[in-house]
């Protein structure tokens, strides 16, 4: 064919025509092809085709070579040319030799073709494609590995898909359901297989899929399984109708929300209801006909008796262990339709209906019994006491079930104020006595507030010269209305409210700063609260004390009674252990009261040992109250401990108390306490005094 007629097939099959030399060089384009080369023919004349692809992209071009090679035509094979806008383009050419008349290859004749924007469009396709795939793929994994169920229908109510999740939350196998079931078909099923609760009926679970879709919003339904599961079923409507059904197993939610309104309303330690369920309880309760339960509410508010030094003195485990212990001899010791409830600590409640007064007292002490037999915990026994007050709703009078609290709250108070064990009723005045006790908690803050206290001496004398070796502190409250308050009154309350720890600290201060102006040989005895001592901070306060009154360690001595060593014992011991090792002095008041006195003086070694004025009171007339201190003062000589006589008042009493060898006493006889500004005159009585009889220290 001649060339002009291959160039006018070249404009209707082909973009343009080529032909090639014996060396693969380009010797002829067509005019034509300059719009999809992007420059003149006439340019690439001499050049390989090689040359003109883009740079790693000649996968295809070895074909090409090697059908030149075999001078062997090719057709349809794509390369990429590099287009000089710099963007590739794909190109299609197809090819064969030509030779001349007598046999010589001349090279190769052809047709190409601009086929980039079907390549594009195919490799959209094939990206299309992949994407597709890769999205089934994520679909299918998303669905497989859903922790809820899914199952979709179409309009016409027929299951179009679902997941492996739903087969196990109902227990089917793979086969179970179907393309094209419908959802009618699919209840039928689990009702015959028995997986839902029985009374469960086919129309009633589609019933409630129907009010599902049609409700506003997104709602879930609960079906409860044969198996004590709970479904949460959620219908999402799809477009064009038909919707997807999601299922939740949310039996464990459930039960933590149970779980914890249980515990919002419910001790964690005894699971008894607390104080917030006891006031729901007592208000159904009052408002419960009695129906031969009893006609009148009884509220009993508990409280353990010596608690804390077993919880101090065997760990918190047993402590726990023993309100366990307490709680379920509680419950166990009640009716049926009573309540026990531990309001916090070890402090308990019981509500009962009872015919009267006298019957709730026998519950009480019914109670108080019970939880005062021993307890063996832990290899440990364990013995505590327990306390009630009672509040009992007025027959028919509209009651409030926190008035009735609160009532058996003072109640318990009182019990408490007048011994273990005990059982108090509540009277109206006990409410006019706790606001008086309120009106002096309060004052008794103003007044460390306001520095309304003050601190009185009374001497300790040595007898065996007469001599005043020393001054006991002792606080004082200057009322503006009252007057002087006796400690009596205000240290009991500051004890109870903690008050106690601030004053004896202010106690402390200014014992030593008041000491600091005596002569140096005579010391300052301060009592110590076991509040005081239990803080952690008080070794601190001691040593601040005696830093900014200048006062020696040697010359302070501080007064603790029993209790301090009954409560949290190891670390009180520490606590005085350091401050001895300090040159602070240490005494026991109130020796001989408590039933483990002497037990401490092992474990602790005091300085003075302080005998109580109940064994003086009768001294002079009873021989067996002289026996005693006689007893202390020999134990006292042979452990080396000084041993000091309180409240001795009369001349018969100091005559006794010499005669039993005590060295140094300390009561009215001598001096009653006196106000600070009068020491400095005591002490220099004192010291004019020496040698004669001390009592003419109280002229």
């Amino acid at each position: 064919m001649p060339l002009n007629d291959l160039e006018e097939l070249a404009r209707i099959a082909f973009d343009w025509l080529w032909a090639t030399d014996a060396e693969d060089r380009f010797r002829y384009l067509s005019p034509g092809a300059e719009r999809l080369l992007g420059c003149p023919p006439e340019s690439l004349i001499g050049r390989a085709r090689e040359t003109l692809a883009l740079a790693g992209e000649e996968a295809n071009l070895p074909q090409y070579r090697e059908a030149i090679a075999a001078r062997r035509p090719f057709r349809d094979l794509t390369y990429v040319y590099r287009h000089p806008d710099g963007a590739p383009r794909w190109f299609e050419i197809s090819g064969r030799p030509h030779f001349s008349p007598e046999g010589e290859f001349l090279g190769y004749q052809g047709v190409g073709s601009d086929v980039t924007e079907q390549h594009r469009t195919r490799r959209a396709l094939v990206e299309a494609h992949a994407q597709l795939s890769e999205q089934n793929r994520r679909f299918d994994a998303a669905l497989e590995n859903m922790t809820h169920g899914l199952c979709m229908f179409d309009a016409e109510q027929c299951l179009l898909v679902w997941n492996r999740r739903y087969l196990e939350i109902f227990g089917l196998s793979e086969d179970a359901v179907h393309v094209g079931m419908s959802q009618r078909a699919i209840i039928e099923a689990l009702v015959a297989l028995g997986r839902y609760k029985r009374g469960a009926t086919v129309d009633a679970i589609s019933e409630g899929t129907r009010t599902s879709l049609t409700e506003v919003g997104l709602n879930s339904v609960l079906r409860e399984l044969a198996d004590g599961r709970v479904i949460a079923v959620t219908h999402r409507p799809m477009a064009g109708g038909g919707w997807v059904a999601t299922f939740e197993d949310i039996t464990e939610r459930r039960r933590n929300e149970a779980r914890i309104i249980h515990m919002a309303r419910h001790d964690g330690l005894t699971d008894l209801p607390n104080r917030t369920r006891l006031r729901e309880i007592g208000a159904e309760l009052i408002e419960m006909p009695s129906t031969g339960m009893g006609t009148r509410v009884a509220v009993l508010c508990l409280d353990l008796d010596r608690f804390k030094p077993v919880n101090d003195s065997f760990g918190h485990a047993v402590g726990d262990s023993l309100l366990r212990a307490v709680a379920e001899r509680l419950r166990g010791h009640v009716r049926g339709h009573d309540v026990v409830a531990r309001l916090g600590g070890d402090e308990f409640a019981v509500i009962s209906r009872v015919e009267d007064a006298a019957g709730a007292i026998v519950l009480a002490e019914r109670l108080i019994a019970v939880v005062a037999a021993p307890y063996r915990l832990d290899g440990v026994t364990v013995e505590i006491g327990m306390s009630a007050g009672i509040a009992l709703a007025e027959g028919s009078v509209p009651q409030d079930i926190e008035r009735l609290l609160k009532e058996a709250d003072m109640a318990l108070y009182e019990a408490k104020a007048g011994g273990r064990g005990t059982v108090r009723l509540f009277e109206p005045q006990m409410d006019e006595t706790l606001r008086e006790r309120l009106d002096l908690e309060r004052e008794l803050r103003e007044a460390l507030a306001q520095n309304r206290f003050e601190l009185h001496y009374q001497p300790l004398v040595d007898l065996s010269d007469n001599r005043i070796t020393g001054m006991e502190a002792l606080v004082r409250w200057r009322h503006p209305e009252r007057g002087l308050v006796s400690p009596a009154v205000f240290i009991p309350l500051a004890e109870e409210t903690g008050l106690i720890v601030s004053i004896g600290e202010w106690v402390l201060g200014q014992a030593c700063r008041d000491a600091a102006a005596w002569p140096d040989g005579i010391s300052v005895a301060v009592n110590v609260s076991p509040l005081q001592l239990r803080h952690r901070s008080f070794v601190q306060s001691v040593l601040g004390a005696l830093a900014s009154s200048g006062v020696k360690a040697s010359r302070l001595e501080l007064e603790i009674t029993e209790s301090v060593l009954l409560d949290d014992t190891e670390m009180n011991l520490e606590t005085l252990h350091t401050l001895r090792k300090l040159g602070v002095r240490i005494s026991m008041d109130d020796f001989g009261t408590g039933y483990s006195s002497i037990s401490y003086l092992r474990r602790f070694p005091f300085d003075k040992i302080k005998i109580d004025r109940s064994f003086v009171r009768d001294c002079a007339a009873q021989s067996e109250a002289g026996a005693i201190i006689r007893a202390i003062v020999s134990l006292g000589a042979s452990l080396g401990i000084t041993t000091l006589v309180e409240g001795v008042e009369t001349e018969p009493q100091l005559a006794t108390i010499r005669a039993e060898g005590a060295q140094e006493v300390q009561g009215y006889l001598f001096s009653p306490p006196r106000p600070v500004h009068e020491i400095a005159a005591l002490l220099e009585a004192g010291a004019a005094s020496e040698g004669r009889p001390a009592r003419t220290l109280a002229a």
